[in-house]
């Protein structure tokens, strides 16, 4: 029996499922079944009822899965101290990140930060929709806004101004908006999240906030194809400055209506435990910060912000 064969029965009582747990854990059925009966064999006991369709915590496993639960809590802090005091950065980076900065800016900066630690593993979860850190397989989340559950942890990266912007065919071939009231015939690039198309945007002017209704015949629910329309010249888009920086940077896309400042955002690195603040995970956040900073001053020096 193994320390990770613990882990495994702690995902199967959490999810009451098998299945469940293994794909959480990113493993396949047979290998958490087999952790499973080492660990029911090593102890003697059955820790779970299993039918054909159900499982569910027997007497034995009501009684010593919170005391698994405890152990492993102990063995983990004895081994992060360990580490800690070598500096040891080893492991599973299992981290989910958005779409459009994921893909597009933080990809090479994660390559960039495994190949100074050989000894690290990435498990890359790329996706726009919310986390849940008990069922999706990821210990942390790069996320655009403060997070919104009191029980996470997290660390602010970065203020994240947005802007609006277009690619230089759409405006040479449908005008450049200077006004609000401009915005009406103009076609919007939207993002939707779940059920919510996000077609209200917020502007501010001289300490005025204005909410503008877009219209738009192109929205998705992935960021990377929203700024791809964009450069494309299917419409305009806002969107964080940190996703369009590069395009903006090289002149795929040009700012708009610089008098209104769309609202901000921020950039958040999120854990639900604080075991998983690990070296690793504030090496990672000093620097993630770098990069977005460096970021977001080049966008500053060359007039986009």
């Amino acid at each position: 029996m193994l320390i990770d064969d613990l882990k495994v029965v702690l995902q199967v009582a959490e999810f009451k499922s098998i299945k469940q747990a293994a794909e959480s854990l990113d493993m396949s059925v047979a290998v958490a079944s087999a952790a499973v009966k080492r660990v029911e064999k090593a102890y003697g006991v059955e820790l779970f009822v299993r039918s054909t369709r159900k499982l569910r915590l027997s007497s034995f496993g009501e009684k010593y899965i919170p005391q698994i639960e405890n152990a492993l809590v102990i063995l983990n802090q004895v081994g992060q101290s360990a580490k800690n005091e070598q500096n040891i950065i080893d492991g599973d980076l299992r981290l989910a990140v958005p779409s459009d900065l994921g893909r597009n800016i933080l990809l090479p900066w994660i390559d960039l930060f495994a190949s100074k630690h050989p000894q690290l593993n990435i498990r890359l979860h790329i996706t726009d929709s919310t986390i849940d850190f008990y069922r999706d397989p990821v210990d942390m989340a790069l996320r655009y806004g403060a997070p919104g559950d009191s029980s996470m942890y997290g660390f602010k990266i970065c203020d994240v101004p947005r802007i609006l912007c277009a690619s230089p065919y759409y405006v040479e071939t449908y005008g450049m908006p200077v006004h609000l009231k401009d915005l009406d015939s103009h076609n919007s690039l939207l993002y939707q999240l779940h059920d919510t198309v996000h077609d209200i945007w917020e502007f501010s002017c001289r300490g005025i906030t204005s909410k503008v209704k877009m219209r738009s015949n192109r929205t998705a629910n992935d960021a990377d194809i929203v700024r791809r329309w964009c450069v494309a010249g299917y419409g305009i888009a806002m969107k964080s400055a940190l996703d369009m920086s590069d395009d903006l940077l090289s002149g795929n896309l040009v700012k708009l209506m610089p008098e209104y400042t769309p609202k901000p955002t921020e950039l958040w690195l999120i854990c639900p435990s604080k075991q998983l603040i690990t070296p690793m995970v504030r090496l990672l956040r000093e620097s993630i910060t770098d990069k977005c900073l460096t970021i977001i001053n080049s966008l500053k020096k060359s007039g986009y912000l």
